[in-house]
């Protein structure tokens, strides 16, 4: 038989509930509200209560670039800054860089789950399969300029493969949704070699499946269509880590604009376009291309100090690249990684002059009050596009590169929204500041 709760029991409850809710005290009124605290937040909506009168639409929160919103919740990602951890549900990304592959991590990011040996061999063969492009899509990349940004293209190709696969608006058929997941991982390195070919004025090399998924990709690249061209195994591994790397990173810009058009239903290949064209801006993923030009500019490891000095004095517009995240506060583990990976490349391709630089201006930045002041590390960025190069990569690529395996990430983040019951079209509200209502006046009386 059920027990009826005691006026201690009662009590008990009412206290563990105030443990979980902060109090807000409106000064305007006089009144306090309790706001329900769960998982280190409060419902942003709940602020709404707070009004000085029936008339008032509510109090809202004001966030410029969401320094301190959480506009989901997500099982996929995990970063802590402060201790410099990332994990792929629940996977140190240490160990997932180390031990997998590529397409395994994509796998895990999809379906929450390692794959068994069974489920690879199936996934991996649904994505081979679906690497070639559609022949009018081909041509589509044949009419840009031919010295058409690689990036550009990208972005442009992947919302036209929209019109190729109709079915792929049927979002709420998982059928459907495994079938577009499938093709734009296979599809993506394909794109991404055309559209390099293209602007190297190359002809094409269709997809080899029996590469792997890396190696496939830097046979489209390099390969010279009258060779027997093969990838160095270790380029092909260590490009297989730095995709492991950028496959996800939890609610990033390009993130959030893929979450944000996914909301409208609309489908996956124009939000991948979208989440691509946000990828395209320096702030986001051209920073390794920013960071080599740097380095260029640089050029010698005795022209270190006076670039440090103009960084720090604020004169003119150098800015030390690659250095500091928004989210990674003492070190970004992803650049520990790199760093290593960087010796082995470097092994094989022969050791670039500007590493000298990179490394010199990392030990000089590291022991500078300045610098640890601001808590500016090296980031993900500071060695990949030292790593490109090497491989044979050209600069304009670099973006392109980190496309490529987050796509990965967009769709399970995608995925995730669209079975969110929570989730609707994204709106967000805004502070107007404008002026205040007005009267037309005619043109000739201005």
């Amino acid at each position: 038989m059920p027990t009826t709760p005691t006026a201690e029991d009662k009590s008990a409850a009412t206290a563990q509930e105030r443990r979980e809710a902060v109090t807000l005290v409106d000064h305007r009124t006089g009144k306090s509200y309790d706001l329900p605290v769960s998982n280190g937040t409060i419902r942003a909506i709940d602020l709404r209560e707070v009004k000085t009168g029936p008339e008032d639409f509510g109090l809202m929160s004001y966030d410029p670039a969401f320094m301190n919103t959480a506009s989901c919740r997500s099982q996929i990602t995990f970063i802590d800054g402060d201790r410099g951890i990332l994990r792929y549900r629940g996977y140190p990304i240490e160990q997932l860089a180390e031990r997998s592959s590529y397409l395994e991590v994509a796998y895990l990011l999809l379906h929450g789950e390692l794959p068994t040996k069974s489920e690879y061999d199936e996934w991996v063969h649904n994505i081979t399969f679906h690497t070639m492009i559609h022949e009018s899509l081909k041509k589509f990349m044949d009419g840009f300029n031919h010295d058409a940004h690689p990036m550009g293209m990208l972005i442009a190709t992947v919302g036209a493969m929209s019109t190729f696969y109709p079915g792929a608006r049927d979002i709420h058929s998982a059928s459907d949704r495994t079938k577009q997941i499938h093709r734009l991982i296979a599809k993506m390195p394909t794109l991404a070699a055309f559209a390099y070919r293209h602007s190297m004025g190359m002809p094409y090399v269709y997809p080899d499946n029996d590469f792997s998924y890396t190696g496939n990709f830097l046979n489209m690249l390099f390969r010279i269509p009258s060779s027997s061209w093969k990838p160095d195994p270790v380029l092909v591994r260590a490009l297989d880590v730095l995709f492991i790397l950028h496959a996800d990173h939890e609610q990033n810009c390009g993130t959030h604009v893929m979450r944000g058009i996914g909301s409208s239903h609309t489908d996956p290949y124009s939000a991948v376009a979208g989440a691509a064209a946000a990828l395209y801006g320096p702030l986001h993923g051209g920073a390794n291309e920013e960071v080599l030009k740097m380095l260029q500019e640089i050029g010698t490891v005795s022209r270190i100090p006076a670039f440090i000095e103009e960084v720090k004095n604020g004169k003119g517009e150098k800015r030390l690249m690659g250095f500091g995240h928004r989210v990674y506060k003492n070190f970004d583990p992803r650049a520990t990684i790199i760093k290593r990976i960087a010796d082995e490349v470097f092994a094989v391709t022969g050791r670039n002059p500007l590493l000298d630089v990179a490394i010199e201006l990392e030990r000089i930045a590291l022991q500078d009050d300045y610098f640890i002041k601001r808590r500016l590390y090296p980031n993900v960025d500071f060695y990949s596009g030292l790593i490109y190069e090497a491989i044979g990569i050209p600069t304009a690529a670099f973006t392109v590169l980190f496309a490529i395996p987050r796509v990965s990430g967009w769709l399970a983040q995608w995925q995730e929204m669209l079975e969110d019951p929570e989730q609707k079209i994204a709106r967000p509200r805004q502070i107007y500041t404008g002026p205040k209502e007005r009267s037309f006046v005619p043109i000739e009386s201005r």
